[in-house]
């Protein structure tokens, strides 16, 4: 197993500062870090919503397209309530597949926490864009 690299680790503590202090009752109880092509991190929260309120990962990838960060390269997930890294669910990674083919997702904790390719977490999957019709 590999340990992650120094700024993976940053952006885990990133995502864990955000749960800490940003997640607060039912409404916030994820938080999400990006890392940009260009090196910045965008941090999010989830929206909870009886309705299915978008994921922390979710709002992060338009956090990051409204600061003009449209390649993510890396991203984590942290629960609020000490709770570690969490995957992403099914939504998520068919997401963030299609936005970031390339993206590696931090997942695991303690001595089994990787940083994987997005592919890795959806092997034989659909992929949107094989499947449109190209407009030329």
């Amino acid at each position: 197993m590999t340990e992650l690299s120094a700024p993976d680790r940053e952006l885990v503590a990133a995502a864990e500062e955000i749960a800490a202090t940003r997640c607060r009752g039912d409404n916030h109880t994820m938080a999400a870090a990006a890392r940009a092509r260009d090196g910045r991190i965008i941090t999010a929260v989830n929206a909870y919503h009886f309705t299915g309120g978008p994921c922390a990962e979710l709002v992060a990838v338009g956090t990051a397209a409204a600061q003009g960060a449209y390649d993510l390269t890396t991203m984590v997930a942290v629960g609020d309530r000490d709770r570690g890294v969490v995957p992403p669910c099914g939504r998520c990674r068919q997401v963030l597949l299609d936005y970031f083919p390339t993206l590696s997702v931090i997942v695991g904790n303690g001595p089994s926490r990787r940083a994987l390719p997005i592919t890795d977490l959806l092997p034989e999957t659909y992929v949107w864009a094989d499947h449109q019709l190209d407009e030329a």
